[in-house]
């Protein structure tokens, strides 16, 4: 069952608790895949999570550079955010020029990750499914698994 999500506001709030939430493995990098159609909310989501965790600077897609690494504070149980974006990409060999394998080994890496379905081939086991579906009243339905 989704959380229906009617505001920007609310996003920011729902992404704020599920990034409060986020703990290491400490076996691997914390991978999220973030699925659903272009403009359900996936990048809005990836911005959100990034403020709650205490990035100041200004996040974007990383749909042409594939892949954006923010380092964060201190305080946080995680060292970096790793946004990817694989709209652009075709297979899963096609993460190996990002690094994608070590950055996988790491505890200290939070993966949020778009566009799962297009590199299926290449990704381990996500530690959680996050979908997204627009609705046309702009209203966001958000599923955990």
């Amino acid at each position: 069952m989704g959380k229906d999500i009617q505001t920007l506001a609310e996003l920011e709030a729902e992404a704020s608790h599920f990034a409060g939430e986020l703990v290491p493995l400490g076996h691997g990098a914390t991978l999220v895949i973030l699925s659903g159609e272009l403009g359900a909310g996936k990048t809005a989501f990836t911005k959100a999570v990034a403020r709650a965790l205490g990035i100041e600077e200004i996040v974007t897609s990383p749909t042409f550079v594939l892949e954006k690494v923010y380092l964060l504070p201190e305080n946080q149980p995680f060292k970096r955010l790793i946004h990817i974006d694989a709209y652009r990409l075709e297979k899963g060999a096609d993460l190996a020029p990002l690094g994608f394998h070590e950055l996988m080994k790491d505890s200290g890496n939070l993966i949020l990750f778009e566009w799962p379905e297009r590199v299926v081939d290449g990704l381990p086991a996500p530690t959680l499914r996050v979908s997204f579906v627009a609705h046309s009243d702009g209203s966001r339905t958000i599923s955990y698994e």
